[in-house]
């Protein structure tokens, strides 16, 4: 059975919906995932608005903290900065299976789009791409413009998974906490990842012969 990829690429960049990626993070620890974790600095400043966490600057620091954050084992969250070239995620001989860009800002989606490289993060979705593996992003923006809109487009003649922070009302949610599950639950299908937030359209369903 395949329950998906064993190292996962998450990078977080400027949208708003930090809760996305530090939800999907949780996750992906309790599931025994080895997470290769970006995050621009403009994600560190919607995250501490948005959020109780507030980040250290240096990659070690960040990565200690989150260690600690999601009760994760030693060396399962590995923290990179933006510059650095000689991570594995810089390269299709050393990149996980999968990346996710959750919140995926307009910007990042435009220069994954164009095949630009100029920080980590794009640079990690480039080789994502080149390499022809899994990459979803998930933009978080209203509306969307015509150039958002063929952005989007091209990418997903790509092959990649375009996955808009959108979350469903089908199950009744109580709470935001169940508003975020929804969407990560989404990426943890897309991903093949075992979750239990969300059942799985049809999932419950009593046919009326039952």
């Amino acid at each position: 059975m395949n329950n998906g990829p064993e190292r996962i690429t998450l990078a977080m960049t400027g949208a708003s919906g930090a809760q996305y990626g530090l939800r999907l993070l949780d996750c992906l620890v309790r599931e025994d995932r080895e997470v290769h974790f970006l995050i621009s600095k403009a994600a560190q400043l919607v995250m501490a608005t948005e959020t109780d966490v507030s980040l250290p600057p240096k990659p070690q620091m960040m990565q200690a903290f989150l260690t600690e954050y999601t009760g994760a084992a030693a060396g399962q969250i590995r923290v990179y900065g933006k510059e650095d070239w000689m991570s594995p995620v810089a390269s299709g001989s050393g990149s996980p299976a999968a990346m996710v860009v959750v919140p995926c800002s307009t910007g990042t989606l435009s220069a994954i789009a164009t095949g630009a490289c100029n920080n980590l993060i794009e640079r990690a979705a480039d080789v994502t791409l080149k390499e022809r593996r899994q990459l979803i992003l998930v933009p978080r923006e209203a509306p969307y413009s015509s150039i958002h809109l063929e952005n989007m487009l091209k990418l997903s003649n790509m092959g990649v998974t375009i996955l808009p922070a959108s979350p469903g009302f089908y199950h009744q949610p109580q709470t935001i906490d169940d508003l975020i599950d929804f969407v990560v639950a989404r990426i943890l299908n897309c991903l093949n990842i075992p979750q239990d937030m969300l059942p799985r359209w049809g999932e419950h369903h009593l046919s009326s012969d039952e």
